[in-house]
C-alpha cells in the first residue's frame, strides 16, 4: 500500500508539470510567434516479484509479475507548428510562413539569437531592431556591387531615413512599334520628308525636296506620278503650258519653283503640306489648272484648289496637302543630373521594306550618330525581313550630350528589337503606331517608404517613384526546432541537441517565405488546451484518490491492532 501512496503523489506531480505547462500556453495565447509545449508522462521503474520463465517440462511458460512505481513527466516537447498569419497595417512587420527562425544580436554579430516573432522596427539611428532592442541580422546594401550581397558577412540591418537615391543616366530606350507594310501609313504633323541629299527636313520653314511621286493626299492615297504624266496651266486666259513630271519638274521645290514662274506669285510649301500661291502682285490673277495629256488624276486633284478667277493682292490659293508616310514618337531620357531631355523619332517609309529614320534633341542638346554632333541625326534607317521581323537598324546606338553640365557623350542604346524577331519595331499590314516605348534612366529621389517581400529583401520605395533592395533578412534553420532552448521574450537559443543555426536567404534550403505587413500569431489552440485543463484536473483528482483510499486501507490495517 505503501506503493500505491508513492505512485499516487508521482502522478499529482506528474500533472502538476502538466498544469504548468497547460497554463502557460494558455497564458501566450495571444503572444505573437509563441509555440505551445506539451508535457509527455512516462511510467516509473516498476518492482519485479516474480521474473518471467519459459516453457519447460511439459509446463507452460509464466509471465512477470511487475508493479509499477508511478509516473514522471519525462519531457516537455514544443510544437512548432505553422501559426496563423494575422494581416497588420505596419509594413515593418513580417512573419514566416514555413519552417525557420529570424536572426537577431545583442552584441553586434558576434552571437546569435533567435524569434518568430517579426515585429520589428527601425531605431533612432535606423537600426532594424526587435521588441527587445536586439540587433535584426541580414544583409545590407553592397555600393560597390549596387545590389545586396548575400555572399558577404552577416550583420546588423541599417536604413538610414536620410538616404538619397542618385539620378541613374540613360542607357537604353526601348521601341516596340508596327511600320505599315503596305503604302499607307499614319500621317504625323509637322511632316518629314526626304531631302534630294536623302535627309530628312522639316516643312516648318526648311524647302522640302520630296520625290512628288513618293508621296500621299489628304486620303492618304499615294501619288505614284510616272515619267510623261503632266498637267495644264493657263494663268489670266495665256494658252495653257504642258508641265509634265520627270521633264519639268520632279520633286516638290522644282514643282513650286515652276508654279512660281508660270504664276508670277509667290509659291510656298506650307506647314500642312499645301502649295500656297500668293498674288504680290497689284491686279488679280486668274489661274486654271486642267488635266494633261498623260494625266495622273490623284495628282492632279491634289493641284486643282490653286484654280481661282480672281486672285486679289495679298490673297493666296492652297493646293490639297501632300505628306510622306511617316510615323512619330518620343520619349523622355535622363542625363546624369537627372535633367529630362526629349528624344523624337520620326520614320518615313521609303521603298519596299526599308523607313527612314531621324532622330532629334531639342536644344541646346546634342546627339552624334551617323552624322556629326548636332541636335538631329539624319540619314538613319530601320529595314525589315520579309515575314516583317527587323532586319538593321541603324544607328544602333547615339552619343547624347546634355550641354548643361551633364556628362558628355552619353552612349544611348537604340533597342528596337532583336534581328530577325518580333519584339521590337516590326512591319506588318496593320495600323502603324506605337505599341510601348520606355528608357531605363530616372531622376534622384529620397527615400520615402519601407518593404519586405517574400525573400526577405527589404526595399527602400524613393521619391522618385523607383525602388531598390537596400537589406535582406538572414532566416535561419535548426535540423531540431525542439531542441532551442527558450530565453523568453520570444528568444530562442541554440543548443547541444538543436544542431548549428544554417543561415540563408529566405526561401531557400527549405527555409520560409517571409509575408510582409503580417504577423505569426500564437500557435495555440484555446479548445484544445481548455480540453487539456479538464483531464489534467480529472487525473490530478484520481490521483489524488488513489492516496486517500491508501490512507483508509492503512488506517484499517492500524485498526486490527485494536
Amino acid at each position: 500500500m505503501m506503493k500505491s501512496l508513492w505512485s499516487g503523489v508521482s502522478g499529482l506531480q506528474a500533472h502538476q508539470v502538466a498544469m504548468d505547462v497547460e497554463g502557460n500556453n494558455i497564458a501566450n495565447v495571444n503572444t505573437v510567434g509563441f509555440k505551445y509545449s506539451r508535457a509527455n508522462f512516462a511510467d516509473m521503474l516498476a518492482q519485479t516479484s516474480k521474473i518471467a520463465s519459459a516453457p519447460e517440462g511439459g509446463l507452460g511458460g509464466t509471465n512477470a509479475v511487475q508493479v509499477g512505481l508511478g509516473s514522471t513527466a519525462s519531457t516537455v516537447s514544443k510544437i512548432f507548428s505553422q501559426g496563423s498569419l494575422e494581416k497588420t497595417d505596419k509594413s515593418t512587420d513580417v512573419a514566416l510562413s514555413g519552417d525557420g527562425f529570424f536572426t537577431v544580436s545583442s552584441d553586434g554579430g558576434r552571437s546569435y539569437k533567435f524569434t518568430r516573432s517579426g515585429d520589428f522596427k527601425f531605431d533612432a539611428n535606423g537600426m532594424f531592431v526587435d521588441g527587445n532592442g536586439y540587433m535584426v541580422q541580414g544583409w545590407n546594401y553592397d555600393s560597390a556591387l549596387g545590389r545586396v550581397n548575400t555572399a558577404s558577412i552577416v550583420g546588423d540591418i541599417k536604413i538610414d531615413s536620410s538616404l538619397t537615391m542618385p539620378a541613374k543616366s540613360t542607357s537604353s530606350i526601348k521601341v516596340k512599334a508596327n511600320l505599315n507594310s503596305g503604302d499607307t501609313n499614319e500621317i504625323t504633323t509637322p511632316t518629314y520628308a526626304l531631302t534630294a541629299t536623302g535627309a530628312f527636313a522639316t516643312t516648318n520653314g526648311d524647302e522640302k525636296a520630296e520625290d512628288l511621286a513618293q508621296l500621299f493626299n489628304e486620303n492618304g492615297e499615294k501619288l505614284g506620278l510616272k515619267t510623261g504624266d503632266s498637267f495644264s496651266i493657263s494663268v489670266n486666259g495665256a494658252t495653257a503650258t504642258e508641265l509634265v513630271y520627270g521633264k519639268d519638274f520632279t520633286t516638290t521645290a522644282q514643282l513650286r519653283t515652276v508654279l512660281a514662274n508660270r504664276t508670277g506669285a509667290q509659291v510656298t510649301l506650307n506647314e500642312f503640306g499645301k502649295f500656297e500661291v500668293k498674288n504680290l502682285g497689284t491686279n488679280p490673277l486668274s489661274i486654271t489648272i486642267k488635266d494633261g495629256k498623260q494625266n495622273n488624276e490623284l495628282f492632279t486633284n491634289m493641284l486643282m484648289p490653286l484654280n481661282t478667277k480672281s486672285l486679289q493682292q495679298n490673297s493666296s490659293s492652297y493646293s490639297q496637302g501632300v505628306s510622306a508616310a511617316t510615323h512619330g514618337t518620343s520619349i523622355d531620357i535622363l542625363d546624369s543630373l537627372g535633367s529630362k531631355h526629349t528624344v523624337k523619332f520620326d520614320f518615313r517609309k521609303a521603298e519596299g521594306n526599308k523607313w527612314n529614320m531621324v532622330v532629334s534633341v531639342p536644344s541646346p542638346a546634342s546627339i552624334e550618330g551617323t552624322a556629326p554632333k548636332t541636335n538631329v541625326i539624319l540619314g538613319g534607317n530601320v529595314t525589315f525581313n520579309s515575314d516583317g521581323s527587323l532586319a538593321s537598324v541603324n544607328p544602333s546606338t547615339i552619343k547624347f550630350t546634355g550641354n548643361n553640365g551633364s556628362s558628355a557623350n552619353q552612349i544611348v542604346q537604340l533597342d528596337m528589337g532583336t534581328i530577325g524577331g518580333f519584339g521590337g519595331i516590326t512591319s506588318f499590314d496593320q495600323e502603324t503606331k506605337t505599341a510601348g516605348i520606355s528608357q531605363d534612366g530616372f531622376g534622384s529621389g529620397d527615400l520615402v517608404n519601407v518593404l519586405v517581400d517574400q525573400s526577405g529583401t527589404v526595399s527602400g520605395t524613393f521619391s522618385n517613384g523607383k525602388s531598390i533592395g537596400l537589406a535582406k533578412l538572414a532566416i535561419a534553420r535548426f535540423t531540431n526546432n525542439e531542441g532551442l532552448m527558450n530565453e523568453g521574450g520570444n528568444i530562442y537559443t541554440q543548443s547541444a541537441n538543436s544542431g548549428s543555426a544554417m543561415i540563408g536567404e529566405a526561401g531557400a534550403g527549405g527555409r520560409g517565405a517571409v509575408q510582409a505587413s503580417y504577423l505569426e500569431m500564437s500557435n495555440v489552440d484555446l479548445s484544445r488546451s481548455l480540453t487539456k485543463l479538464i483531464v489534467i484536473q480529472r487525473g490530478y483528482q484520481s490521483n489524488s484518490k488513489t492516496i486517500t483510499t491508501a490512507d483508509q486501507m492503512l488506517n484499517t490495517l492500524l485498526q486490527l491492532k485494536n
